[in-house]
């Protein structure tokens, strides 16, 4: 039990109460659920003997409280040795129990996971598809994103259904291709392959393929799971730092407070920052701060 001074001592030293208890981290700010793709933290992964552990420090200094976990963060480190093959054996015959315990240790330190990133290639086996829906169930979530073509998503819809597991398309910027998620159109071909087709809205590609995200936001709100939020320059332009691009980042999140839609907003941190990864997301989300305020 902790006495009004101890009480007194947590607060003077800058630690929420919440989370000395070890509750959940707070991921609303004013209405809106704001977190982070894990993916914003990939560089401070290499070396790393246990990723998991260093992402989640890296949530707790940030106070992010709900993510989309990027798979690469919990599955064997790539480079030099490790082979497609070896990846797909370690899906393919990797306990459920490696998944429920990534699950708890997030959730011990007060982090929900919404969704898991799984990028999806013509190299996935029937099998090794099935065993990606399996763990996100381990994980706790029936959501997951993934990057891939258009041609793959009959494949992969079966997979949802059967597992009952949202799929969510996330999209770039290149429309000149006409196999990648990047126009209303391709989004559209999935919803109609299966109730269970999702889209997981990245608004700086989105924008930087010369759609407008709020519109589409408010026409397709139904059909989102989650946004990835980043600054890019129009016409196709690179990341930038927030506020130095042209992506409506304000508008798109005064539209969540406003229609109260319960759409969660993930930073994605792909600009070249001149701080760390977890100063950037920091950066953010002191940005969306502002921006709800």
């Amino acid at each position: 039990m902790y006495s009004r001074r101890g009480f007194g001592k947590l607060a003077l030293a800058g630690v929420p109460l919440a989370r000395a208890f070890g509750a959940r981290i707070n991921a609303v700010i004013n209405g809106v659920t704001v977190g982070a793709q894990t993916y914003s933290y990939r560089a401070l992964l290499h070396g790393a003997t246990d990723s998991v552990d260093v992402i989640i420090e890296a949530l707790k200094t940030d106070g992010v409280g709900e993510i989309e976990l990027f798979s690469p963060g919990i599955e064997p480190p790539g480079g030099p040795g490790v082979t497609r093959e070896s990846l797909r054996q370690w899906r393919l015959t990797t306990p459920m129990e490696h998944f429920v315990a990534v699950r708890k240790k997030f959730n011990d330190a007060g982090v929900t996971i919404h969704s898991y990133t799984m990028n999806y290639g013509d190299d996935f086996t029937d099998a090794e598809i099935d065993k990606t829906f399996e763990q996100a169930k381990g994980l706790g979530t029936d959501i997951i994103a993934s990057s891939t073509r258009v041609s793959m998503a009959p494949r992969l819809l079966p997979f949802a259904e059967k597992h009952r597991t949202l799929l969510a398309f996330h999209g770039h910027s290149n429309t000149r291709d006409a196999n990648e998620f990047a126009t209303p159109e391709s989004f559209e071909k999935a919803l109609e392959l299966s109730k269970f087709a999702r889209i997981n809205l990245d608004i700086g590609h989105f924008f930087a393929a010369g759609y407008d995200p709020v519109a589409y936001i408010e026409s397709h709100n139904a059909h989102i799971t989650h946004l990835h939020l980043k600054d890019r320059k129009k016409n196709d332009g690179p990341n930038m730092p927030w506020g130095e691009g042209n992506t409506p980042i304000k508008p798109v999140l005064l539209l969540l407070k406003e229609k109260k839609y319960p759409i969660p907003a993930f930073i994605e941190y792909e600009y070249k920052g001149e701080g760390t990864p977890v100063q950037e997301v920091r950066k953010c989300l002191d940005y969306i701060h502002q921006a709800l305020a």
